[in-house]
């Protein structure tokens, strides 16, 4: 298939799943996608059980496996969605947060690695499997990350405390670019312990890990200061949407050459544009369209995205043998995300107040997406890459539409008519 016929098939299936959705089941519109998506998926699979000549799951799968899904995702889609995200930000609440969205955003992510390698390595050997310690940690870091097009997507239609929800989304943000600087730290780390790999130690780790960091941080705020002073200069709508676009494209490209990290450099130039250009680069008429340009963005590539998500069940189910493992693991997922949170929290709570129920709005909020099932998707060959895409997609998939679809209903019984002042810190309980 050409770039312009598989662009076509995304486009066309997501908004035919989306119409289906929204006209007959109603649901919020990336789960409805993904329900409808896995529902095919699923349907595609019994049917060439039954009537193996059809053949339906191989050509849809050979289709899928062209597509690229981590290219497609880690180094196209992924930059707009970030920079879409952060630009709604407002940088005053995210600084009014700023330890506690630091500290689960890092140490929240190590945390969560830990404890699912630890879980996953001690399942692993309960149910007769081998997943070495190494590969463990390479899952925890790819799934301990909450994934900000999830977790945005549900903030917009549920309503929770102002200081809640800077938390919740300046994290997504912010620990997805950490949790790919880790996950790229400790793969390389497990690859090295290959035959033929050379040991990578700790202190090469240690450099790895502030080069991806800190150099995305600097990437993202040079290009966007670039960015801000050219559009300080000029009032033409028009150009300035391209200018932005422009920067979203061209600071994750070059991130992602200089060997940095393109996550956290188009959420660094997205909060400084969404902030600093929106109140003195920006007339009115362009910060609408601006805001527009990127709102459409954001629902159209949200599309695409759940979609892939819901077929690419097509390419995990060659490993349900690994299934049993999978469903063990999504529990576990759930205690390391609240290990995760309660440790930051905790600590913060001494001379801070939090909003009732944060640590459990905070664990159950925290979904994870796409980029978890790229990143699987990226490992090298073999069977341990067939059992960890098989347990990420599992608790993805259980993430987006359990999770999802409940997240209101706790809210409202956790939260209900609280009249606490939006300004004020969240009080653990």
């Amino acid at each position: 298939m050409s770039l312009l016929e598989i662009a076509a098939t995304l486009f066309c299936l997501a908004a035919l799943l989306g119409y289906l959705n929204h006209r007959y089941l109603r649901l919020p519109h990336s789960i409805g996608i993904v329900v409808i998506a896995l529902a095919a998926s699923l349907l595609l699979i019994v049917s060439d059980l039954l009537i193996p000549s059809l053949g339906f799951e191989d050509r849809v799968r050979q289709a899928l496996e062209a597509i690229d899904f981590p290219d497609v995702l880690l180094n196209g889609i992924l930059s707009a969605l970030l920079f879409a995200g952060a630009v709604h930000i407002d940088l005053a609440q995210l600084a009014n947060r700023k330890w506690s969205i630091g500290l689960m955003s890092s140490i929240g992510v190590l945390i969560s690695t830990f404890v699912v390698a630890g879980g996953a390595w001690v399942a692993a050997r309960w149910l007769g499997g081998d997943l070495p310690f190494a590969w463990a940690l390479v899952l925890g870091a790819l799934i301990s990350p909450t994934d900000p097009v999830a977790v945005l997507g549900i903030l917009k239609r549920v309503h929770i405390p102002q200081a809640l929800e800077a938390k919740i989304a300046g994290e997504s943000l912010f620990n997805d670019g950490f949790g790919v600087v880790v996950f790229t730290v400790v793969l390389a780390v497990a690859a090295s312990g290959g035959e033929g790999g050379e040991a990578i130690g700790v202190g090469d780790a240690a450099r790895l890990f502030v080069v991806e960091a800190v150099g995305g941080a600097v990437m993202g705020l040079a290009a966007g200061y670039v960015a801000f002073a050219a559009m300080r200069r000029i009032d033409e709508h028009n150009l300035e949407v391209l200018i932005t676009l422009a920067l979203v494209t061209g600071a994750y490209a070059l991130a992602l050459r200089l060997h940095v990290s393109g996550p956290i450099a188009v959420v660094v130039a997205g909060l400084l544009i969404g902030n600093h250009g929106v109140r003195f680069a920006m007339s009115d008429r362009t910060r609408e369209h601006v805001f527009q340009f990127w709102g459409l963005i954001d629902e159209t590539l949200n599309s695409v995205l759940f979609l892939l998500i819901g077929l690419e069940v097509l390419v995990v189910a060659a490993t349900v043998d690994n299934l049993p493992l999978a469903l063990v693991m999504i529990p576990i997922v759930l205690i390391a995300r609240f290990v995760a949170v309660w440790v930051p929290i905790s600590l913060l709570s001494i001379r801070r107040r939090f909003t009732r129920g944060a640590i459990r709005l905070l664990t159950w909020g925290g979904l994870r997406g796409g980029i978890s099932v790229a990143l699987a998707l990226s490992l090298p060959p073999g069977d341990t890459k067939s059992l960890i895409l098989t347990i990420t997609y599992a608790v993805v998939v259980f993430s987006i539409i359990v999770q999802g679809l409940t997240m209101e209903a706790l809210v409202a019984r956790i939260i209900g008519g609280d009249t606490e002042p939006e300004d004020a810190e969240e009080r653990v309980v």
